[in-house]
């Protein structure tokens, strides 16, 4: 379950990072600490032309069959199990797969207490998604999305039992190509190495998504270690330590 995540990167670095082509509508997307179902969210996609297009999409998938826009806010995943065979997510994954870039997530555990999770090297992650238009009564189109989530890897799974699909840079390229089928992009699909993330728990406040701002991604104790093994030069901990809830 991804439920909520922080994008403050500007458009200009993530067309850079993503090898955009084109930016849409970058006055939507705006620095959000924490990004809450229905919300606008940068997203990565290609049209049918190949263009690489950064764009606003409202997370939480609309079917385009569907006659009510509220359900919506019930799909904001997709589990990397069923993707490919769900009704609400098969056509979407089958030819509008994007990236959603996000700074980190959070999580809650079972003493609901929230921990945010990000990248040890500061970088955007790039969460596999997909996206889909739905053409309400008015003939105005609704561009939604969805996170494709999976298995934790060992920093995610004290926390939670699921996380984000993380794409590798090499599977940018295959995953947005809409020429390449679902069976082919399956295997993208896959909890990210162990030396990528690291955890730290946050304030509560974050759990109200009337809240927003810096102070809410602050680690809750700086007493307390970063959860995640050492990527090189990086200065996380050398090896994982058990964080106490404080």
């Amino acid at each position: 379950m991804c439920g909520r995540y922080v994008t403050t990167t500007p458009p200009d670095v993530l067309a850079a990072q993503f090898g955009v082509d084109e930016i849409v509508d970058d006055d939507v997307i705006r620095p959000r600490w924490n990004v809450a179902p229905t919300d606008p969210v940068p997203a990565v996609a290609e049209s049918s032309e190949g263009v690489r297009r950064l764009r606003p999409l409202r997370w939480g998938l609309i079917p385009s069959f569907v006659t009510d826009p509220g359900s919506g806010a019930k799909r904001i995943n997709a589990r990397a199990e069923t993707v490919a065979t769900s009704p609400a997510f098969r056509s979407a994954f089958a030819r509008r797969r994007c990236i959603l870039p996000a700074d980190g997530f959070y999580e809650w555990d079972d003493e609901h207490q929230p921990w945010f999770i990000r990248r040890a090297d500061g970088l955007p992650l790039a969460m596999a998604g997909v996206w889909e238009t739905w053409r309400g009564a008015d003939d105005v189109l609704v561009r939604t999305c969805a996170v494709i989530t999976t298995t934790p890897n060992t920093v995610v799974s004290p926390v939670h039992d699921r996380m984000p699909a993380i794409l590798e840079t090499t599977d940018y390229e295959p995953w947005l190509d809409r020429r390449l089928d679902g069976a082919e992009a399956l295997p993208l699909l896959r909890p990210a190495a162990d030396d990528l993330l690291i955890r730290y728990p946050v304030t509560t406040r974050v759990n109200n998504v009337r809240h927003d701002g810096p102070e809410l991604i602050e680690p809750k104790a700086t007493e307390a270690e970063t959860m995640g093994p050492k990527r090189s030069g990086q200065g996380s901990i050398e090896r994982a330590v058990p964080l106490k809830l404080l």
